[in-house]
């Protein structure tokens, strides 16, 4: 059975989290920390708890949500993980980050990416991948369907959803996404996001203003 840990990271209030099995086996999705002490809470957890960190993975690649990403190449030897069409956006971020004014060490990119449908491991428990563009060209969620949760990133929210103003966003792709690839689980799906607090399906396809089910 898979448990998830969240922290919540940088000046966006970015939704980093540590999923881990009764093993200790843990993976790292979309680290956000952008100081030296956002990076010693997250290697406390781990030191913590036992965690071995046997992979990283992306959503999508915004600034938030990957400013974290050479501190673990560099921490736990893991190079991200993320889809292809999100390479320009990470390229992107070493030009953005000095306009926000965040201290930003360049992402390392990995030689193959994560694709749709593919099944990612921790330990022995699964993860599908879902394709949900709409807010970044190709972001992705990882749905453990077993353990009744999906790792979201920037789509869903609760009672919300997300921006679609920046470069590759789509909104009407965004909105036909969540229908067709999220509002399609359990009710009981647990959503966690890149942002805010945690939801499940079955509330958001009857609460939320801007997409119903």
């Amino acid at each position: 059975m898979l448990r998830v840990h969240a922290f919540v990271f940088n000046a966006f209030q970015e939704n980093t989290y540590i999923v881990y099995d009764e093993n200790g086996i843990c993976a790292i999705f979309d680290p956000g920390m952008s100081n030296h002490a956002e990076e010693a809470t997250l290697v406390s957890f781990i030191e913590q708890q036992g965690l071995k960190p046997i992979a990283l993975y992306n959503t999508h690649c915004h600034i938030d949500h990957v400013l974290g990403n050479r501190f673990v190449f560099e921490k736990y030897g893991l190079i991200p993980q993320f889809h292809e069409g999100e390479v320009p956006v990470l390229v992107a971020v070493d030009n953005m980050a000095p306009a926000y004014g965040f201290r930003y060490e360049t992402s390392p990119i990995p030689e193959t990416f994560l694709t749709e449908g593919q099944v990612v491991k921790i330990g022995g428990d699964s993860l599908r991948l879902l394709f949900v563009p709409g807010h970044s060209p190709a972001h992705l969620c990882f749905y453990a369907e077993e353990d009744g949760f999906v790792i979201g990133g920037d789509v869903l929210f609760r009672n919300s959803i997300g921006r679609t103003d920046l470069p590759g966003g789509n909104h009407q792709q965004l909105l036909d996404n969540i229908r067709q690839q999220l509002y399609t689980l359990p009710d009981e799906t647990l959503v966690y996001p890149g942002h805010g607090p945690s939801t499940n399906i079955g509330f958001e396809k009857e609460t939320n203003p801007f997409v119903r089910g």
